[in-house]
């Protein structure tokens, strides 16, 4: 059985950083390629960055590219989301997603078959 299981979020002031990590069991994360997605309250669930099974690969939001950094660690099989700078706009549960295909691309989140049950950042102003 596939799980994914995100850890990391929290309360955080504006300007601060957090790094997220998203850890797998029942697949290996060197075949996938995984994402990570925020869902502001009440809105989409939105792209954040991806990154592929080799992890030198990887993609971003555009708006995000600078502050924050997908990384993986393929022994560790966890993948990892460094955010610095943080602003309020960044409160928002954040999840992990894995899909079959090991290429990092910004894809629908329709294209992703495994998620997390995700993380709550918060950023105070």
């Amino acid at each position: 059985q596939v799980q994914l299981v995100e850890s990391g979020g929290g309360l955080v002031q504006a300007g601060g950083s957090l790094r997220l990590s998203c850890a797998a069991s029942g697949l290996t994360f060197s075949s996938y390629g995984v994402g990570w997605f925020r869902q502001h309250l009440g809105k989409e669930r939105e792209f954040v960055a991806a990154i592929g099974g080799s992890g030198i690969n990887t993609s971003y939001e555009d708006s995000l590219k600078g502050r924050f950094t997908i990384s993986k660690d393929n022994a560790k099989n966890t993948v990892y989301l460094q955010m610095n700078s943080l602003k309020p706009d960044d409160t928002a549960v954040y999840y992990c997603a894995a899909r079959h295909s090991a290429v990092a691309a910004r894809v629908s989140r329709y294209e992703y078959a495994y998620w997390g049950q995700g993380t709550q950042v918060t950023v105070s102003s």
